[in-house]
């Protein structure tokens, strides 16, 4: 099914959009919210997106963030598609990422992207070590509800703020950050404030995901300063058509 694509920005000024597919056992799930039964595979769903005009993804290994499994070889799989498409499709990967060995797996599989989130408070020598050899392709991930920072694929609260671990992984040397709106409810309005605090104190170049889940919620984030790109539940694309007009944007 092809969908009539909206102009939503003007040229030049579009977000980048990442549809997320969050894999655990070998399937796609959701993390917004109820869903409709999933019947594509990860590599139908990818390819759907793909031929939608998505020029992004992001692949999220839920099982490896929380420490209980890993779906490293399906990752390879979609990799593998997204590199044999005759358009540059790039992907970035999340979840579980806390060796040089996993980081290099990959890079090497076709990754633009690797997210590092949970090794940034529990491993700051891990952190050093992907740094040392993966800096251009690194981006540092902070999960937070209400300001403060959660890990482990969200099991664990902690006390530490979304503030202070961004400016703690500009130290390091990361020079992208992903922010992870995590929400109480499916009802509340994303954290647009807390992803402003975080782009203004840092000054580097950053994506918002976790609780953006409509159309209304990417125009009103493409009015924040410095909030350069969202990652959206790739679920949601079927369950609401206008965002498929999103997915048009140059990768850069």
């Amino acid at each position: 099914m092809r969908y009539t694509r909206y102009c939503l920005f003007p040229r030049g000024e579009r977000l980048k959009i990442y549809p997320t597919l969050n894999l655990q056992h070998g399937r796609v799930v959701s993390t917004a919210g109820p869903a409709n039964a999933v019947t594509s595979t990860p590599l139908e769903l990818a390819c759907r997106l793909i031929d939608e005009g998505a020029t992004r993804l992001a692949l999220v290994d839920v099982d490896a963030a929380m420490g209980r499994g890993n779906n490293r070889d399906l990752i390879g799989q979609i990799l593998h598609l997204c590199q044999g498409r005759e358009r540059k499709v790039c992907v970035q990967v999340a979840g579980g990422i806390r060796s040089s060995d996993q980081a290099q797996f990959f890079i090497d599989q076709g990754a633009a992207w690797l997210v590092a989130g949970t090794i940034l408070h529990k491993s700051p020598m891990a952190s050093e070590q992907l740094m040392a050899r993966f800096q251009s392709s690194l981006i540092a991930a902070i999960d937070a509800r209400g300001g403060m920072v959660h890990r482990s694929g969200w099991a664990d609260s902690t006390t530490l703020s979304a503030l202070d671990l961004a400016l703690r992984a500009k130290s390091y040397g990361f020079r992208r950050l992903l922010f992870v709106d995590i929400p109480e409810h499916a009802t509340n309005a994303p954290d647009f404030q807390t992803a402003q605090d975080l782009a203004t104190a840092t000054g580097l170049p950053l994506v918002m995901g976790g609780s953006l889940t409509t159309s209304d919620h990417l125009e009103a984030a493409h009015t924040h300063q410095g909030l350069k790109g969202a990652l959206v539940d790739a679920l949601l694309f079927h369950q609401n058509p206008r965002l498929i007009a999103f997915l048009q944007a140059a990768c850069a």
